[in-house]
């Protein structure tokens, strides 16, 4: 005889508290806002000097009825990330999801690359992925349990001209996302990863000027079209709520075919 209560997997996050790193703007904000209608409470996080972004975010969560804290971060920095982190744990008691999403590209011929450039790209793209898992997954551990959600890219899985950099840093996050996922697993954290495709954003759109570009990657994408922030946000969503339980350590490709051909 059964209960009559309904065990199927729920993709909401409601009493959930999400942290999205460089959530002010663009993929990042549509990440936040996302969570939030789904139910959760959300930490918006993105440099000092972008707050005023954060702020923004923060407050069209409100406007949703949830609750929202904008908070100062540079991933790049151990100490800004550990404040973040006590941050989060004073105000709502603890950090159930956590995504990844600050990261950086310089688009350079591979010659032309500087030490400056790698170390920014790195340092913002793979170190600060990695800080921040570790110092949340702390939290997670403890309290056993947790999902991380890592943006990665389907650079990170093939080869793109002029992102020597930007493509090693997404490829160290694809299995950095593989390696966490074995760590954790017994202490019931799950750690995936998301590899999206070329996405209009606010941030992107200058790289759509150019109408060969444009016409080079959309000859690439068999669905025929650019990636928008909502294609990517039911993925994130998906990833951190109850209905993927049973997946972890896996790059989840939103490449409208391009890893295809």
């Amino acid at each position: 005889m059964t209960s009559g209560k309904s065990m199927s997997p729920s993709m909401r996050l409601d009493n959930q508290v999400a942290v999205v790193t460089g959530s002010g703007s663009g993929l990042g904000q549509a990440i936040a806002i996302a969570f939030a209608e789904a139910g959760a409470t959300v930490v918006v996080t993105d440099l000092a000097q972008r707050l005023h972004n954060a702020k923004k975010t923060r407050d069209r969560i409100i406007q949703l009825g949830r609750k929202s804290v904008a908070v100062s971060l540079n991933v790049t920095s151990i100490r800004s990330i550990r404040r973040m982190v006590k941050k989060t744990i004073d105000q709502y008691g603890r950090i159930d999801i956590l995504v990844n999403n600050a990261g950086v590209n310089i688009s350079k011929p591979a010659v032309e690359v500087t030490e400056d450039d790698w170390d920014k790209v790195l340092d913002v793209n793979l170190k600060g992925v990695f800080f921040c898992c570790q110092e949340v997954g702390r939290t997670m551990i403890e309290r056993r349990f947790g999902k991380i959600i890592n943006v990665a890219s389907q650079n990170g899985v093939i080869g793109y001209y002029n992102r020597a950099a930007y493509c090693s840093s997404k490829a160290g996050v694809v299995n950095l996302t593989r390696v966490l996922a074995i760590e954790w697993a017994s202490k019931n954290i799950n750690v995936n990863a998301i590899g999206p495709t070329f996405v209009r954003t606010p941030l992107t759109d200058k790289l759509f000027q150019e109408e060969s570009f444009t016409n080079e990657v959309l000859r690439r994408i068999p669905l025929g079209r650019l990636g928008q922030p909502e294609d990517i946000t039911g993925s994130v969503v998906f990833l951190a709520s109850s209905a993927a339980q049973l997946i972890t350590g896996h790059t989840l490709l939103i490449d409208g075919g391009w890893t295809a051909i």
